[in-house]
């Protein structure tokens, strides 16, 4: 199967949209423009992890408002391999960490349970967020991306939340876990989980640009969910989908709270 490459980039904007890559005004870029191609005066700065195994919704939600903003965005990675996802469509990166702007607006991370574990203990990755986030306009992640930073040192004494399974161990490295849709502490923007990037794209989108922009984008996405069921959160769904939910993820949520243990030792360090 073919990489929906940093290329996204040659599709044209979504349903609404007026510009394609032939139709571009001088000067203004054709949506879907990635990495160093879309870099010009005055233009946001935002890095967006890509990694093997993540949830694509993570990374697509937000994607998809900030492609509105005719930002400079950048999809890192450690190589421009492709990297898989939760649906099989891989993602191509469109920048290595080194080439990565070292002043961003926003630096982000996408979710995926068993990638993010993955990366908790990933020298290479944590080095990059550290460094990264410790200038970066807005420290940001949806769903289980928030354990990332919070191995990364970006949330300790923040308030932050990500996927209802993992939620609580933020708290094991220094964050102070959040039950909602969207949590802002001064510059730390953190999303739920999978659908929740939608919310955080328009969130963050009204703090870069304004309101209007943002109720922009969420008209021209149609954004405005009505689920046929009651069970998208584990206080209304029906217990035993709950248990279910729970026994398909346990190994994986009991890594995550192992990894977050050793990456606040390491954090702290001795004593």
């Amino acid at each position: 199967m073919q990489a929906v490459a940093g290329s996204l980039a040659a599709a044209p904007m979504l349903a609404g949209g007026a510009m394609t890559a032939r139709a571009a005004a001088p000067g203004v870029f054709p949506p879907g423009t990635l990495g160093s191609a879309g870099a010009g005066p005055g233009r946001l700065k935002i890095a967006m992890l890509v990694h093997p195994r993540m949830v694509m919704q993570d990374l697509i939600g937000p994607l998809t408002v900030f492609n509105f903003l005719q930002a400079e965005i950048h999809l890192v990675w450690k190589t421009l391999q492709p990297c898989s996802t939760d649906v099989g469509i891989p993602v191509a990166p469109s920048t290595v960490f080194a080439d990565c702007p070292r002043d961003l607006d926003v630096l982000f991370s996408p979710g995926g349970l068993e990638g993010t574990v993955a990366l908790m203990d990933d020298d290479e990755v944590l080095s990059f967020f550290a460094d990264r986030g410790a200038r970066a306009r807005h420290v940001t992640a949806d769903c289980t991306g928030s354990l990332l930073l919070g191995a990364a040192g970006l949330l300790k004494g923040y308030k932050a939340t990500s996927h209802w399974t993992v939620r609580d161990h933020l708290a094991l490295m220094g964050a102070t876990p959040v039950h909602d849709r969207v949590v802002i502490d001064r510059n730390r923007i953190t999303g739920g989980g999978v659908t929740a990037g939608i919310d955080f794209g328009l969130t963050i989108a009204a703090i870069l640009r304004d309101q209007a922009t943002a109720e922009f984008c969420e008209l021209i996405i149609e954004y405005a969910p009505a689920p046929p069921f009651n069970a998208g959160i584990p206080e209304t769904a029906p217990a035993a989908i709950v248990s279910r939910a729970l026994a398909a993820r346990g190994a994986p949520i009991e890594q995550a709270r192992l990894k977050a243990i050793k990456a606040n030792a390491r954090l702290t360090g001795p004593g």
